[in-house]
C-alpha cells in the first residue's frame, strides 16, 4: 500500500523547490486533488503506486535531466486524466498541468515545460537532446524491465483496465503497443536505463508477444 501522507510531502517539496520556495498559495490542496485522480476507482495499473514508482526512478535517473523538479512535476501529471476507454488522456492530462500549474503559482516557462513533457508520453520518443524528455519517459518504461511476477502483475493489471474489451481485441491492440515499442532504436535513452533496463525489457515485450500469439 502506497503511503498517500508520503506522496503529499514528495508533492509539496517539488513544488516549493520549482517555485523556488514561494510560500503562497498552499500548494496542500492541489496534492490532494492529484491524489484523488490517481486513486479513483477504474485505475488497476495507473494507480498511486504507479505515481510513487515513476517518482521513485525519477529520482534515480535526476542526474541525467536539465530540469529535474519539471520532471517530477510531469510525473504527477502524467496520467492524471487517465480513462481506458478514451484515446485523449495524455492530452487531458497536459492541459490539467497548463491550468493547474499557474493556479499553484508555478512559472510559465515551467508550466509549458511540464505540459510538454506529458504530451512526450503518448510515443515516448524523446529528441536525443531532449535530457528531461527522456528521463520522464524511461521513468514511466521502467516497469517493462521488471522481474518476470512484477512483470505478470503488471499486465494482469493493465488487462483488468481494459475489461471491457473483448480478449481478441485487446490481444491485438497490446501487440500493436508492444511492438511500436520494439521498433523504437531504443527503449531507454539515459545511459541508467539503456545499461540497467534495456535488454531485459526487450525480454519481456519479446515473451509478452509470444503469450499474445497463442
Amino acid at each position: 500500500m502506497t503511503d498517500l501522507d508520503a506522496l503529499r510531502s514528495r508533492w509539496l517539496r517539488t513544488l516549493l523547490a520549482a517555485r523556488k520556495g514561494a510560500p503562497e498559495p498552499d500548494p496542500a490542496p492541489f496534492a490532494d486533488n492529484l491524489l484523488h485522480r490517481w486513486s479513483e476507482p477504474q485505475r488497476r495499473y495507473h494507480t498511486v503506486e504507479h505515481l510513487a514508482a515513476v517518482l521513485d526512478r525519477v529520482d534515480v535517473l535526476a542526474e541525467f535531466a536539465d530540469d529535474p523538479e519539471a520532471v517530477r512535476l510531469a510525473a504527477w501529471f502524467h496520467d492524471a486524466v487517465y480513462q481506458p476507454d478514451r484515446s485523449e488522456n495524455e492530452e487531458r492530462s497536459a492541459r490539467l498541468a497548463e491550468r493547474a500549474l499557474p493556479e499553484a503559482g508555478m512559472a510559465r516557462t515551467t508550466t509549458a515545460e511540464v505540459a510538454r513533457l506529458v504530451r512526450l508520453t503518448v510515443t515516448h520518443d524523446p529528441a536525443d537532446d531532449d535530457r528531461n524528455g527522456q528521463v520522464l519517459c524511461d521513468a514511466d518504461l521502467a516497469i517493462l524491465a521488471s522481474p518476470p511476477s512484477a512483470y505478470a502483475t503488471y499486465t494482469a493489471a493493465v488487462r483488468e483496465e481494459y475489461g471491457f474489451v473483448p480478449n481478441d481485441a485487446f490481444r491485438a491492440g497490446r501487440a500493436t503497443v508492444l511492438r511500436q515499442l520494439l521498433e523504437l532504436p531504443q527503449l531507454f535513452r539515459t545511459p541508467y536505463g539503456q545499461e540497467r533496463w534495456e535488454a531485459t525489457a526487450r525480454y519481456n515485450i519479446g515473451s509478452e508477444l509470444e503469450m499474445l500469439s497463442l
